[in-house]
């Protein structure tokens, strides 16, 4: 079971901003220890001979970019949570992420209590995508044909829309079990006919689906 404090990685090749987070992070009471890498290639390293709880992860670096960064330290740690944290927003990149398993992605200028936030969200098993980053996968996954399931006839029931508002809000199974007063074992069971019903196959496309459709 994860501890309270956490232990992040760093990677980021600007000095400054590197040490910017580092010094934010380092005076957070839920922060146990903060580790940095320049670079993929040192992160890699740093993978291989420790274990971290979270990795925050600039896409632009040099040498071995982001992408290729990510795809290596899952290869390394599977289930190590992944938060992009770039300058950079694309939408062909960001699915490109979904697809590798990331937990979250913010861009760079994202209020510090809020990076904060994502951080412990993703910690705890949930992801989190800033609003950007939510268009852009609705966008790229819109394309999925819902016709023959018109919005307002997709029946959801009171508890559904309970539960998926709190999917939205990045809860995990546990979190919502918790905060519904029902057992993780529903929670599941609920999770599951939510994707069937908006026709989507993760948690993070039913969250994007919600919102852009306002059924929460």
């Amino acid at each position: 079971m994860m501890s309270d404090l956490l232990k992040l990685l760093i990677i980021e090749d600007d000095e400054l901003f590197r040490l910017g987070l580092a010094t934010f992070f380092d005076r957070e009471p839920t922060i146990d220890l903060v580790i940095e890498a320049p670079n993929g290639e040192t992160a890699i390293d740093l993978v291989r001979r420790e274990t971290f709880d979270v990795v925050v992860l600039d896409l632009v670096l040099p040498g071995l970019d982001g992408m290729e960064t990510c795809r290596h330290i899952h290869k390394l740690q599977p289930n190590l949570p992944v938060l992009i944290l770039t300058a950079h927003p694309d939408k062909n990149l960001v699915v490109k992420l979904v697809e590798l398993g990331v937990r979250g992605y913010c861009l760079k200028g994202i209020d510090a209590n809020n990076l904060l936030l994502a951080i412990r969200s993703i910690a705890t098993g949930a992801t989190w995508w800033d609003a950007t980053a939510s268009i852009q996968i609705f966008d790229a996954i819109g394309q999925v044909d819902r016709a023959h399931r018109p919005v307002d006839q997709l029946q959801l029931t009171k508890r559904e829309l309970e539960v998926l508002t709190l999917i939205a809000n990045g809860k995990t199974n546990q979190q919502i079990a918790e905060a519904l007063f029902i057992t993780p074992g529903t929670v599941r069971v609920h999770v599951h006919t939510i994707l069937q019903k908006l026709n989507v196959s993760d948690r993070t496309q039913a969250a994007i689906f919600a919102l852009q459709h306002k059924l929460i």
